[in-house]
């Protein structure tokens, strides 16, 4: 009963919202019955439309199925045949292989010389000026179908023109790529396979690009090259690199004297930088005695008129204007004196030389240790298998070794010349001295 009148209220529901005012009870079974029959007549109306539908539906699956069969027939035609002209193409290889008999041999050697002859002219200097040639020998070599006559001529004539070709010495005009970059067409002077010149470098060839490259570091003999230019003469000389280019460019990885400094790192710019301080310290300790040694000379030949501005006029100084004649212990004690107070200024700064000559050997050894500790941490992380991944701390220990002794050697030399010409005015003093305490024993007017 409650669920009969749950769909009552269900039912009644649209019916009141829409009814303004409150129905009769017969109204309101009138109204019900209404709607029902619509809604009876609406489900009708969808069930024919479905059934409609469906017929349709059905017609679509037939056709279908239909072209399912005609694909599967034409399938089946296709790969019948497939089979036949598989079978014909069989057939017609093995007509073939019959027919071509030992010429089949003949085209794999073709092949295999091409692509041989293709690898060797990789590195060749030639392929600037003929450079489809090394394409075509690829094409050939990669080629499945059999090579034509024309196809065979042009490998003869391609081995023809190389021939002539690597025997010539001729001027061409070709694209040359510059040490900056820069690419322009010049004439260049060619030496069969071997190397290659303008008017004011050598030139290498790069398989890579394919260009001709200037290197920035060029070898010795442009002179000979500009002789040959200029010459009208039927023989000449010319630099030639057997290597074909290899030489030019082991040149351009040989590392120059700034590249060798810096392989030494930070001891080794220690070391060049005590090495100059002590070449400044040489040089004005050398211009200083060459000026006390003048000024010494000339107070030789002045005696009896003694100047301030040498150390021999000051330790004459020391007796006074008018000297007195005093026992020879005195006299000497003051000579000795003013020759000890002298002796300090002429060799100033010769122990520091020293220190930096036994110094720089020093600090050599220690960029030894380093080196060789980043050698052994490369092979410890990389192993011994590829030598660049040692090279830089080799180079660190040998570089700062030769740093160490460069400096050192020039130095101890410039000591000993210091030590010498100081000593040597010492001796000028000390005889000088002699001379006066002589003099003035005597009593007597000294010669010169």
């Amino acid at each position: 009963m409650s669920r009969l009148f749950f769909l009552l209220f269900v039912g009644l529901a649209p019916a009141l919202a829409q009814a303004a005012d409150p129905l009769t009870p017969d109204q309101l079974l009138q109204r019900i019955r209404s709607d029902r029959a619509a809604e009876v007549a609406a489900m009708q109306q969808r069930e024919q439309a479905f059934l409609a539908d469906r017929s349709e539906q059905s017609r679509l699956l037939s056709q279908a199925q239909a072209e399912l069969n005609k694909q599967k027939a034409e399938a089946e035609r296709l790969k019948a045949d497939f089979d036949r002209q598989e079978a014909e193409l069989g057939e017609q290889e093995k007509l073939l292989s019959q027919r071509v008999g030992h010429l089949g041999e003949l085209f794999g050697v073709v092949r295999q010389s091409a692509g041989d002859i293709s690898g060797q002219w990789q590195d060749s200097m030639l392929n600037v000026q003929y450079p489809e040639r090394v394409k075509r020998l690829r094409a050939l070599a990669e080629s499945r179908a059999l090579p034509s006559a024309e196809d065979l001529d042009g490998f003869w004539m391609t081995l023809l023109e190389d021939l002539a070709a690597s025997g010539r010495v001729e001027r061409v005009e070709l694209p040359v790529v510059a040490a900056d970059g820069s690419r322009s067409r010049q004439s260049v002077l060619r030496v069969g396979t071997f190397s290659a010149f303008t008017d004011d470098s050598f030139l290498r060839y790069d398989a890579d690009t394919g260009d001709l490259l200037a290197p920035a570091r060029q070898p010795s003999g442009q002179g000979m090259v500009r002789d040959y230019l200029n010459s009208d003469a039927e023989l000449a000389t010319l630099p030639v690199d057997p290597s074909r280019g290899t030489l030019l460019a082991q040149l351009q990885r040989q590392p120059n004297l700034w590249d060798r400094v810096q392989q030494g790192g930070l001891v080794g710019w220690v070391i060049i930088a005590l090495g100059v301080f002590g070449l400044l310290l040489a040089i004005w300790r050398m211009v200083y005695l060459a000026g006390v040694g003048r000024k010494v000379s000339r107070q030789v030949r002045e005696l009896s008129t003694p100047r301030d501005d040498n150390p021999l006029g000051r330790v004459i100084g020391v007796l006074g204007p008018k000297p007195q004649l005093a026992d020879l212990e005195t006299l000497e004690l003051k000579l000795d004196e003013a020759i000890l107070q002298e002796t300090p200024p002429l060799e100033r700064g010769q122990p520091l030389l020293k220190l930096l000559s036994a110094v720089a050997p020093l600090l050599g050894l220690l960029g030894t240790v380093t080196g060789m500790i980043v050698t052994f941490q490369a092979i410890t992380q990389s192993g011994g298998g590829d030598s660049r991944l040692m090279a830089d701390g080799i180079s660190q220990a040998l570089v700062t070794t030769v740093l160490g002794l460069v400096v050192a050697i020039p130095l101890l030399f410039l000591h000993s010349l210091l030590a010498s010409r100081s000593k040597a005015l010492i001796q000028m003093l000390e005889q000088q001295s002699a001379g006066l305490i002589a003099l003035h024993l005597s009593g007597a007017p000294r010669r010169d």
